[in-house]
């Protein structure tokens, strides 16, 4: 939320503008720096008020994807001429003032991640290969000339955050616990160029399933997410709001969701809106290979490992969009969609459907993966890490 106060006054003469807008720069900015300062941390240990049960009072069965406010959110500030962030602390999860000429604001210069946590079904609670989501952050700030938290910055943020919010990562089996981490460029910045200052903001919903009921795509030929150079391979903020307008259209004619083509050519599958996509012919398994413009994907990364293991064939690799047309089964992959099979895909015109259902490799694959998430297959992989 952006609060601003403006005055307008009569002028009689011209030079005092300068001298006042210096004040008025000096004023704001004590003013803005008083309200960051005034933000009042909290210690999740010592307030009960809020913490009556082990669970929060919810409807766990009717759990969507969305938001649902939970107590606290990990704050954590960066200025430029330190170049590195001093230590964070939890707030009360609300809203939050901003210099209306940030570098978010004005530019988009932010990067978001997001993870999980999982509660087993003996209560412990645990988080999926979060270092990572804090490795994938760190390239991401350095594409967007922002300074990122260190990977032990990263991880306590998320545990802390989880921690204090432990009563809204749902019963096992209703649902799991969406962790967002921002990265912003929240200083004031006029001229195009980085930010002055950066916060970094965690905060955390409880979730269910991100999809409900068939998932029907539709192939996009006209809009591209990312073009070669760009930011389409990392969790940029500014690669989202791009590519309303193709899924409004296409919700609108009914489809689920959308598949974006690569720009260069317009004939090899890239991704969905916010997913990777695996088609499967056989006992071969072929996802676009992640060359620049497509996001790694760390579910995408896990399902590969777990293919693999499971003794299928995985093929990285440049993907034709006809292989749609003779592909035996379609999936997407991601933190909010896990593993998802695909029911159809239209591709001008021509709509091609898919075989789903407890034998087929991607439900294999779904199994197996939720199973080490949730504490039902043994980690043997080492990926998942306890709350503590």
């Amino acid at each position: 939320m952006v609060r601003a106060s403006i005055c307008v006054r009569k002028w009689d003469q011209p030079s005092r503008i300068g001298s006042l807008f210096n004040k008025c720069a000096t004023e704001l900015r004590h003013h803005y720096h008083s309200r960051v300062a005034s933000v009042q941390t909290c210690d999740p240990s010592s307030d009960s008020s809020d913490f009556k049960g082990e669970y929060a009072n919810y409807k766990w069965d009717e759990l969507g994807f969305g938001l649902i406010p939970t107590d606290y959110m990990y704050v954590m500030n960066c200025s430029k001429e330190e170049n590195s962030f001093s230590k964070g602390s939890l707030v009360r999860f609300g809203n939050m003032e901003m210099n209306p000429s940030s570098g978010i604001l004005n530019y988009g210069q932010g990067v978001l991640e997001g993870l999980k946590a999982y509660r087993r079904e003996d209560e412990k609670i645990m988080l999926f290969r979060p270092e990572l989501n804090a490795m994938r952050m760190k390239i991401g700030a350095e594409r967007m000339c922002m300074p990122p938290p260190t990977t032990q910055q990263f991880l306590d943020a998320i545990k802390q955050t989880v921690h204090a919010n432990k009563r809204w990562v749902p019963p096992p089996g209703k649902g799991s616990m969406y962790i967002r981490p921002l990265l912003l460029g929240s200083g004031p910045r006029l001229g195009v160029g980085p930010a002055s200052e950066y916060t970094f903001i965690t905060y955390a919903s409880p979730v269910g399933n991100y999809h409900e009921g068939t998932l029907n795509l539709v192939v996009e030929e006209n809009i591209y997410r990312a073009t070669p150079g760009g930011t389409g391979c990392i969790k940029a903020i500014i690669n989202y709001a791009s590519i309303y307008k193709a899924i409004t259209e296409a919700k609108a004619k009914g489809f689920s969701d959308v598949l974006f083509l690569d720009s260069k050519t317009g004939k090899n599958l890239e991704e969905a809106s916010t997913s990777n996509i695996f088609i499967v012919k056989g006992n071969v398994i072929s996802t676009p290979a992640t060359d620049g413009t497509i996001l790694p994907g760390i579910t995408r990364k896990s399902a590969i490992e777990v293919a693999r293991v499971l003794g299928y064939k995985v093929e990285e690799r440049s993907v034709p969009v006809e292989e749609l047309s003779d592909a035996d089964e379609v999936f997407l992959t991601g933190t909010a969609m896990v593993i998802n099979p695909v029911d159809s895909v239209t591709y001008q015109g021509k709509r091609t459907e898919y075989k789903k259902g407890a034998d087929t490799v991607g439900h294999n694959i779904y199994e197996m993966l939720t199973g080490i998430q949730f504490g039902r297959v043994e980690d043997k992989m080492g990926w998942t890490v306890e709350l503590k």
